[in-house]
């Protein structure tokens, strides 16, 4: 008896709805996802068991480096600009296109009010260098607020609403960080939140 002969067929699978899926996936999380600020400095946070999480918007983040140089800004560009404007009419900075356009794309404030005109007028690459060298003082100025305050200051007129959270390297001396908290407590901000490292259960 003669053998059967199976004809042999292509199998072919139809990918277009499969890609619909990829695209549409790709443009839900660009557009849901939130980009990280990059920092001025690198921060090594303590370990901690806490797991409350930071929110994500309307956190002006307070940023001090091993030396105790601190950084503060927020993750909305408004806010901060209205910060700007705040303080620089206050103690009567002029600044002009050049300086507010570098302002805009820096990530966070950290250069005192007497060399911020200079700091913002330097090319994008020596400003990132620049920054690390300053740090915003906490020095009082003519006996009232210190420049920090008044950076605080200028962000709760621009958000009221605005939350303060502040991540310190492990090894910042306790020094600057109690003198920090002292100035936040002396404006009745007693209420924020310490960023830091999940501590595993074995260690």
């Amino acid at each position: 008896m003669g053998k059967i002969k199976i004809q042999k067929k292509d199998v072919w699978i139809d990918m277009t709805p499969m890609s619909d899926v990829m695209t549409l996936l790709l443009c839900f999380f660009m557009l849901t996802s939130t980009f990280l600020q990059p920092e001025p400095v690198k921060v090594n946070t303590p370990n901690s068991v806490s797991e409350v999480k930071v929110p994500e918007n309307n956190v002006l983040n307070i940023l001090v480096n091993p030396e105790g140089k601190i950084y503060v800004g927020t993750d909305n560009k408004n806010d901060m600009v209205a910060m700007l404007s705040s303080v620089t009419d206050k103690f009567g900075i002029t600044l002009n296109s050049e300086q507010l356009k570098h302002f805009k794309e820096d990530a966070m404030i950290g250069a005192p009010l007497n060399e911020l005109a200079s700091y913002l007028s330097l090319e994008s690459e020596k400003m990132a260098e620049r920054i690390q060298q300053l740090g915003i003082p906490t020095d009082s100025i003519d006996g009232g607020k210190s420049e920090f305050q008044e950076w605080v200051t200028a962000a709760r007129e621009a958000n009221p609403d605005i939350k303060i959270a502040i991540k310190c390297d492990a090894t910042t001396p306790y020094k600057v960080v109690k003198k920090m908290m002292s100035e936040l407590q002396d404006m009745d901000e007693n209420r924020y939140q310490l960023i830091t490292n999940l501590k595993k259960e074995e260690e």
